[in-house]
């Protein structure tokens, strides 16, 4: 029996009712031995991170939100001592509040800076997955309850396995296992406007064709807006070219694509 977090990340509006309702649930509640009370205020044991990307007026923004990962080769557990953190059959990772007290070790360890320090407490403190609902017969945590989107599930992988067909971690490279998935998590973009300066028009219908590092190609036309967009781009750089009957056609180089760019508005010149 092994539970995970799956978070749809096209579905989540940053609305932070998961973040607001961890607070609802662990301040000022005392639930030992799952988890002493988290403090008001310098710990968010789930905590929403907004990601805008892009220029004005080119701009997305999307939203992750973050927990433990309840990893499954969690270095909190390793850097614990006397057992004061420990894997439930479920798969949950939990701080024993009162084994763990003065281990700043483990919140230490943790690379994601998902395990955090009560100074008042001199006790090390994060997401319990709240255990404590679970085993009390809640079905989900209150963060998956909380959210009006759908867009966090928790169960068994098992039952999740459609879901977890696509899904990627934070920080493979970390190599600790995590057990909270994510999905849909945009890729780059890059966009433009083309116009035509001496009708002051935009062109509408203008070929735009991106070159990727390895020499393919995408290409796209520019709407009514005479706006152009290339969406779900890995992170590479690449050359755009611009060309439209009547017009000398025009290449931007170099263009790294983790920075979203924004071309502005382009000027065609007529031939």
């Amino acid at each position: 029996m092994a539970k995970v977090f799956v978070i749809d990340v096209a579905r989540c509006s940053g609305c932070h009712n998961c973040q607001l309702a961890c607070k609802d649930e662990h301040c000022g509640n005392d639930w030992r031995p799952y988890a002493a009370p988290q403090p008001p205020t310098g710990q968010f044991w789930c905590k929403v991170t907004d990601h805008p990307r892009g220029t004005i007026p080119k701009v997305k923004i999307h939203y992750i939100p973050v927990l433990c990962n309840h990893c499954a080769d969690a270095p909190c557990i390793a850097a614990a001592e006397n057992g004061a953190v420990y894997r439930r059959e479920d798969g949950l990772v939990v701080i024993d509040p009162e084994k763990a007290a003065g281990q700043k070790a483990i919140a230490e360890a943790c690379p994601y800076g998902a395990v955090y320090w009560n100074e008042e407490l001199a006790l090390p403190q994060k997401c319990t997955g709240c255990a404590h609902l679970l085993d009390h017969g809640s079905a989900v945590p209150r963060c998956v309850e909380a959210c009006p989107t759908d867009a966090m599930k928790f169960g068994e992988e098992e039952d999740l396995k459609d879901l977890l067909a696509d899904a990627v971690v934070l920080h493979e490279e970390y190599g600790t296992g995590p057990r909270v998935y994510y999905r849909n998590i945009p890729g780059c973009f890059l966009g433009g406007l083309v116009y035509d300066p001496a009708e002051e028009e935009v062109v509408i219908g203008a070929k735009v064709i991106l070159t990727r590092a390895d020499g393919t190609t995408l290409e796209t036309e520019t709407d009514a807006f005479g706006d152009f967009w290339f969406k779900e781009l890995p992170e590479e750089t690449v050359s755009v070219t611009i060309r439209a009957e009547g017009f000398t056609e025009k290449t931007f180089g170099g263009l790294n694509t983790a920075e979203c760019p924004n071309l502005g508005d382009v000027a065609l010149e007529r031939e």
